[in-house]
């Protein structure tokens, strides 16, 4: 179970609605080809560099793209709790996770979708084990 801080009830019912709206673009992701999916990352990646702000329909594209990339390359699939992560983590918030409840892999959604704008992002584990897997 996710805890986020500082807590706010309204922005926790909106990430719930987002990761709804995650959650029904992927079966359309799924039946897509590997070129197909780089085609929309790169149409995200122009409208981020155009717009210079993550609007909430990059950011649901966006993390429903990393979730099928992760997928499909690593054979692990984004779950919501860690969809929720991600979100908090966007929001510059702090998420407090259990052990094994998939943290690296949460932070590669928000690292996708600001890195998208053209400025780096950097993510720092101490597992050097999941930093060989996830990168």
């Amino acid at each position: 179970m996710i805890k986020f801080f500082p807590f706010d009830l309204n922005t926790h019912n909106n990430y719930k609605k987002l990761i709804s709206a995650i959650n029904q673009i992927e079966f359309e992701l799924k039946t897509l080809s590997d070129i197909e999916i780089q085609s929309k990352s790169k149409k995200l990646q122009t409208l981020a560099r155009n717009s210079n702000l993550i609007s909430s329909e990059i950011l649901i594209e966006g993390f429903a793209l990393v979730r099928e990339a992760s997928s499909r390359t690593l054979g692990l699939r984004h779950y919501d709790t860690q969809l929720f992560g991600g979100l908090v983590l966007n929001d510059n918030k702090i998420a407090e996770m259990q052990t094994g409840e998939g943290k690296t892999l949460v932070a590669t959604s928000p690292a996708y979708v600001n890195a998208l704008t053209g400025n780096g992002v950097q993510i720092v584990t101490v597992n050097e084990y999941l930093a060989q897997r996830d990168a």
